[in-house]
C-alpha cells in the first residue's frame, strides 16, 4: 500500500471515509476487511453501519452524540492496533451459468470489443477463481474480481433499466452477478439460476466479502431444471 494510507476523510457531515488504498487489489482488500470486522466488534454508541467497499469504509455516525473528530479517533484506535489482513477464505462458491443468447446479449460486444470468439470470451471467464470484494449498489449484488485482460470491456454508455436476476456481466476489470431486478451499465454474458437474494433467508444475500467464485458453464435445459437452482 501506498505511504500515504490509510488515511481517514470527512464524508458529509454524517460519515466518515477509511482509506486504505485506490485500487482493485485483494491484499488492500484484506485490510477492508479485517478493519470492518474490528470496529464493528467494538462500536461505541453513536456509530452506525459500516458499508466496507473495495479499499475503503465508509462509517456512519449520528452527529447528536459524536462529532467527526471523536469518530476519526475512535478509527484511529483501531487503526493503531493494526489489523491483521484477513487470511483468505476458503468458502468457494460454484456458480453455474448459461452464456450468451437471450441470457447475454452483451457477449459478442465483448467478444469482438477484444478481437476473440465468444467461446474464448466463455472459456476465459470460466478460468479464474475470483475474490468477492463488496457486495453493494443493490440488495445482494456482487462484485469480484478479476478478470483476465483479455475480456475485459467498459460499461455500457447507456444503462439499462432493468436488468434480470442472476445476470452475470462484466465492466472493466470486474465481473459480478445481478441478485435482484434492478438498473445496470455491465455488459451482460449470462445469467445463472442461482437464488442470490432472498429477504426471507438469514443472511439474504448469497455471497459474501471473501468468498471465493468460480463459474461454471451449463446448458439451457441444465438452467431450466429446479435442480440448478
Amino acid at each position: 500500500m501506498l505511504r500515504s494510507y490509510p488515511r481517514i476523510l470527512p464524508f458529509g457531515d454524517q460519515a466518515i471515509l477509511v482509506e486504505f488504498g485506490a485500487e482493485i487489489n485483494p491484499e488492500i482488500n484484506r485490510f477492508v476487511r479485517a478493519f470492518s470486522q474490528q470496529a464493528g466488534a467494538s462500536k461505541p454508541p453513536g456509530i452506525g453501519p459500516l458499508l466496507p467497499s473495495y479499499s475503503s469504509v465508509l462509517i456512519h455516525f449520528n452527529p447528536f452524540l459524536l462529532s467527526f473528530s471523536q469518530t476519526a479517533a475512535w478509527a484511529r484506535k483501531i487503526l493503531g492496533k493494526k489489523p491483521k489482513p484477513m487470511e483468505s477464505m476458503e468458502t468457494i462458491k460454484e456458480v453455474p451459468v448459461i452464456y450468451g443468447g437471450l441470457y447475454g446479449p452483451d457477449i459478442s460486444f465483448v467478444a469482438e470489443y477484444n478481437g476473440i470468439g465468444v467461446q474464448e470470451v466463455i472459456q476465459l471467464h470460466t478460468t479464474p477463481l475470483y475474490l468477492v470484494y463488496v457486495i453493494g449498489g443493490f440488495p445482494g449484488l456482487a462484485a469480484m474480481g478479476t478478470v483476465p485482460s483479455r475480456i475485459e470491456t467498459p460499461r455500457l454508455s447507456n444503462p439499462r433499466t432493468k436488468v434480470a436476476p442472476g445476470s452475470v456481466a462484466i465492466a472493466g476489470k470486474q465481473t459480478g452477478i445481478y441478485a435482484i431486478e434492478s438498473p445496470g451499465g455491465w455488459q451482460l454474458i449470462g445469467r445463472t439460476p442461482l437464488r442470490l437474494f432472498d429477504p426471507n433467508r438469514n443472511p439474504p444475500a448469497y455471497f459474501h466479502p471473501g468468498d471465493r467464485v468460480r463459474f461454471r458453464q451449463i446448458s439451457e435445459e441444465s438452467f431450466r431444471s429446479p435442480a440448478t437452482s
